[in-house]
């Protein structure tokens, strides 16, 4: 694995690494809303949900701290049909709304990422609550990762494109150093509407770093 030099824990621990690829990947910029345009790399926010796929815990939360793009970044079009007609988080939980998705169906043409390959770099910070130090849990997820063990199976931006998730390999990141503009941070869905943080991100050697915390900005989905 490539050694890449990134902040530590709060307890001096370096960061859990996994590596996620897939056939396709479609990480959504949210100020684009009539055609689905993906970010050429995988978002914080994305990573944050493959972990969690993998290992969740109430008493923690995930905070990606780096990126490494492992495949060429290559993209293909393709056209989807959705639907307009939404539940809210509340119905969807309540199982009482019908979704007809024939009467509300749309097409749409996505801008996609073809064959991609990621190493995720992430630690565990501890919520209030927290009965167990970090430690334990970080091993735990290794556990889970080493045996191929999830919640759910992780997928790659949207759920069409399954994410395969294993231990690191030597693979070395992609000679790649390029300004990438505003990236999505954090999608915050306590609120409503849900709040959007960002970050400038950079490409440095196939490498994005993530700053710990995003800037509050006025984007909406």
């Amino acid at each position: 694995m490539v050694t890449v030099n990134l902040p530590r824990s709060a307890d001096g621990a370096p960061p859990v690494v996994v590596q996620v690829w897939g056939d396709g990947a479609l990480f959504t910029r949210p100020e684009l809303k009539v055609e689905r345009v993906s970010y050429p790399v995988m978002t914080p926010s994305a990573a944050v949900g493959v972990l969690e796929s993998i290992f969740w815990k109430p008493e923690m939360t995930w905070r990606v701290v780096a990126i490494e793009v492992l495949n060429p970044i290559r993209q293909f079009t393709q056209r989807r049909n959705e639907t307009t007609d939404l539940a809210s988080l509340t119905e969807a939980a309540s199982g009482r709304r019908r979704i007809d998705t024939v009467a509300h169906r749309v097409q749409r043409n996505a801008v996609c990422l073809r064959d991609v390959a990621y190493r995720i770099h992430a630690h565990v910070d501890l919520r209030e609550r927290a009965t167990k130090p970090a430690a334990a849990y970080r091993d735990q997820f290794r556990r889970r990762v080493g045996r191929g063990s999830c919640f759910s199976q992780p997928y790659l931006g949207t759920r069409e494109f399954t994410a395969y998730f294993g231990e690191p390999d030597e693979r070395p990141a992609i000679e790649v150093t390029e300004d990438l503009g505003i990236m999505l941070h954090t999608v915050d869905h306590s609120t409503t509407p849900a709040s959007f943080t960002w970050f400038t991100a950079r490409l440095d050697h196939g490498v994005l770093h993530v700053p710990a915390q995003g800037i509050p900005g006025s984007g909406a989905a």
